[in-house]
């Protein structure tokens, strides 16, 4: 009995450059092409580059607590 013939590597592209990228064991960087790639993007996660954008009508503070939950205006611990 012959062993199955190995699968060929999956390649994507690589979401910083577009370049074909290997997507296995064999890329430490995946699923980026090179470490180059996968730093530029941890400088642009940490710059906080990647954001979600706002619907109409939502605004960018943070929700406030309902009054008389833990530790909202209206409780002793607030």
């Amino acid at each position: 009995m012959t062993a199955p013939a190995p699968r060929p590597a999956r390649r994507v592209a690589c979401p910083g450059c577009g370049a074909p990228a290997v997507y296995g064991p064999e890329n430490p960087w995946r699923p980026f092409c090179s470490e180059r790639c996968r730093a530029i993007d941890l400088g642009a996660w940490a710059a906080e580059s990647y954001r979600i954008p706002l619907r109409e009508g939502e605004s960018e503070a943070p929700a406030e607590k309902a009054p008389g939950a833990a530790g909202g205006p209206d409780t002793p611990d607030g």
